[in-house]
């Protein structure tokens, strides 16, 4: 498989992952419907981020030493659990303030999404886990690997972008319904409960 073909081959497999609905998802329309389209820029940028970081770890074997070690993987996840865990009962600890139907939120600003992003990408092992697993298949015999491995990941980030476009696209659309304060709690519940949830499913997960 030349370059070319690899580039192809690894962008339809990651586009698949990156519209299954999941934390990333959840994470980039809650901020972008409750904080706005900065702070939803930041998210997602900082979620990319990660993704880069995580294809030249993995292009430089950082990442097969990270698999390897039971210990390393372990205090990773762990502290990826409790980061989400937290992250999530914050979302779940919101009340209206005194006086008001519409509840307390967080200022969130560009810099502190983009934290937001990153932190989730990086602490998350089970990222590192799939670009072991996924990026040397997709990686030409001669090809330089460190080069090979930010590109593809490259390729990942982008449609990461993308696909977050479109989800802050909607958001906006759907401002004037989605953010009335009503549906403003029903949203931070519910995205608290799912973080929380892929807090405690990281947590008891052992690979």
């Amino acid at each position: 498989m030349d370059v070319a073909g690899s580039m192809w081959s690894f962008a339809a497999v990651v586009a698949l992952l990156t519209v299954t609905p999941g934390l990333d998802t959840a994470l980039v329309l809650r901020t972008s419907l409750l904080a706005g389209r900065r702070p939803a820029w930041g998210v997602t940028l900082g979620i990319q981020l990660g993704t880069l970081t995580w294809g030249l770890l993995t292009a430089a074997g950082l990442s097969a030493l990270l698999a390897a070690s039971a210990t390393a993987y372990d205090v990773l996840r762990w502290a990826g659990a409790a980061y989400l865990v937290w992250m999530g009962l914050r979302m779940l600890a919101v009340r209206p303030r005194p006086g008001h139907d519409e509840p307390e939120h967080e200022e969130l600003r560009f810099g502190a999404g983009l934290r937001r992003g990153l932190l989730t990408n990086l602490l998350n092992p089970k990222v590192g886990a799939f670009y072991v697993a996924m990026l040397p298949q997709f990686i030409p015999e001669g090809a330089p690997h460190a080069l090979m491995g930010l590109a593809l990941a490259g390729v990942h980030a982008a449609e990461g972008v993308l696909w977050s476009a479109l989800l802050i696209l909607f958001a906006s659309w759907m401002s004037g319904f989605l953010r009335s304060p009503r549906v403003r709690r029903f949203l931070d519940r519910l995205t608290g409960v799912v973080i929380v949830g892929f807090g405690v499913r990281l947590a008891v997960s052992e690979t």
